[in-house]
């Protein structure tokens, strides 16, 4: 087949005008066009009042070859490339060692279910409830104010990811197609199948929690084992004679498995299990992230803002948005991980803390939309090794408490206020949505000094690019802390850690994955390494990191 790029037609046009621009593109006859699909589906906004849709389209044609040398400079008509996954090898039925999988997020369900298809019949260990139990006690911080630190946002089946927006898209590089496996993979589980060719495709946490559940049973069903509420507390390392060798793992319960394959999908918030690992001496960074506020307007602000006259087409949905500036400070202020039509929920995992992140249903009709506004920060600003970013996410974490006045209502301010360094006293035209509830105050104490006078600056330079983005009435919540691992647990090319041989650490909370579909594929690079040595095969992959959270 051919892939056909950059062919644009207009928002409202007929279905039958698609297979029109084709053969009008590739100079077909209509008898030489024997079919074709959508492989990807975009619009292009920057002339509001002439919106137009985007296609990438897979043709099969009469002539395949003829047409390749007729449009040979055209750098918009070359072979549709295989996208099929092609697994690296199925174990032997002799082979008695099992890989274990620590966590259970995104990355985490894709190393099991790969190692699974393979017939490596992995164990997971995953801390947290199964996801519906843990849909439970999750709302028992949003609507009762009770946090369960072992099953909140943050840890359970399906990770930080199934409260969040399901953005399933990704900047990272991927020659192998892998992130077409992942969403492949959650069509298979039920997700619409137009996540297979929208540009920025999304679940919703309703669906995910269906979805994962799918991917569970498929996982068991292949001799798979997942195990939830067993936290890993300790590994089992052995001293050989070219250095250290992962043995297994010890539970909480005490018990001991054994393995010489162990791959650490831990999440970002694991604090107690990278503590564990950097007195164990496993080989660790401290590496950048980001802190801010969560902020929200009117979702109909955005859509007018961003849609113009086609603000509310269904075909587009609620508009989203990205936005960055670099203030004079030095320091980057960007968006982060926003969500169109959704709510900010409370995502602490320990007591005492307070946490904000964005959450979205599929439908992304609820009346807000909500954003991170968050400053780029690096080790230099929290000097002391791997886990000082940790102790800073703490300290901004606790002050937030604080501000909420407890109960784990979050601090919030109206923009105009925080703009004119006042606190607010009462709401205005856009209500909040956070829950537990909003305490208002000043925030100007909740972060840094430097991060409070970049976000200071960025919000009125936002609205020179969104008009109404710093309305005096929209609302900035604290904190926004856990935008991405504050560490790396360094890898080799063969995925391994650095200094623990058979110790694989995989996807976010490692420092080489960042939102769903990166997770993901980090998951799917990291079992086929551990495939490949099961099999003693080499492997040829490079383990380098990935970017920063949420899709970005």
């Amino acid at each position: 087949m051919l892939r056909l790029t950059e062919l644009k037609l207009a928002l409202d046009h007929p279905p039958e005008a698609l297979r029109a621009a084709i053969l009008k593109r590739l100079e077909l006859a209509e008898s030489d066009l024997l079919g074709f699909s959508i492989f990807k589906r975009s619009y292009d906004a920057r002339k509001k009042h002439a919106l137009l849709l985007v296609y990438a389209v897979d043709v099969e044609v009469k002539n395949e070859a003829g047409l390749l040398k007729k449009f040979r400079s055209d750098r918009h008509v070359a072979p549709t490339p295989d996208m099929a996954y092609h697994f690296v090898g199925h174990a032997p039925e002799n082979l008695a060692e099992r890989p274990i999988v620590v966590g259970f997020g995104p990355c985490g369900i894709f190393a099991a279910l790969v190692l699974a298809q393979m017939g490596f019949r992995p164990i997971v260990l995953e801390r947290g409830k199964a996801v519906r139990e843990r849909t439970q006690d999750t709302w028992g911080l949003w609507r009762k104010k009770v946090l369960n630190p072992e099953s909140n946002v943050q840890f359970g089946e399906g990770g930080a990811g199934t409260f969040s927006d399901g953005k399933l898209y990704s900047q990272i590089k991927d020659p192998k197609h892998l992130g077409r496996k992942v969403l492949v993979e959650f069509v298979k589980a039920g997700a619409p199948e137009e996540i297979l060719y929208v540009s920025k495709p999304h679940i919703g946490t309703f669906r995910l929690v269906g979805m994962v559940e799918t991917m569970r049973h498929e996982i068991e069903a292949l001799g798979g084992e997942i195990r939830f509420q067993q936290r890993v507390t300790d590994l089992l390392i052995e001293d050989g004679p070219n250095g250290k060798n992962i043995r297994g793992v010890i539970l909480a319960s005490g018990e001991m498995l054994a393995s010489n394959h162990v791959i650490l999908a831990l999440g970002h918030s694991a604090r107690d299990t990278f503590e564990m690992l950097h007195a164990r001496g496993v080989t660790m960074e401290a590496k950048p992230f980001s802190i801010g506020f969560r902020i929200e307007h009117p979702q109909s602000l955005i859509d007018k803002a961003r849609l113009g006259p086609n603000a509310g087409n269904p075909l587009l949905g609620a508009a989203d948005y990205k936005l960055v500036h670099h203030a004079k400070n030095g320091r980057s202020v960007y968006s982060f991980c926003m969500c169109p039509g959704g709510t900010v929920v409370a995502a602490t995992s320990e007591s005492g803390r307070v946490v904000t992140n964005g959450m979205s249903q599929y439908s992304r009709n609820e009346r807000n939309a909500n954003a991170g506004i968050v400053v780029g920060i690096t080790p230099e600003d929290y000097p002391g090794g791997p886990l000082a970013g940790i102790e800073l996410q703490r300290k901004l974490e606790s002050r937030a408490f604080e501000l909420g006045g407890g109960g784990y209502e979050a601090p919030g301010q109206l923009v105009g206020d925080f703009l004119a360094g006042r606190p607010s006293t009462r709401l205005g035209v856009v209500e909040p949505s956070y829950k537990p509830g909003v305490h208002l105050t000043d925030l100007a104490s909740a972060l840094p000094d430097y991060a409070i006078e970049a976000i200071r600056e960025a919000l009125p330079a936002f609205d020179q690019q969104i008009k109404g983005f710093a309305m005096k009435d929209a609302v900035l919540t604290g904190v926004e802390t856990r935008t991405s691992s504050p560490l790396r647990i360094t890898r080799g090319d063969d995925f391994q850690s650095l200094n623990v041989k058979g110790l694989y650490p995989a996807g976010e909370g490692a420092g080489y994955a960042g939102g769903i579909l990166s997770a993901g594929v980090d998951g799917i690079k990291v079992a086929e390494a551990a495939a490949r040595n099961m099999l003693g095969l080499e492997s040829a992959e490079s383990g380098a990191q990935s970017g920063p959270g949420c899709g970005y």
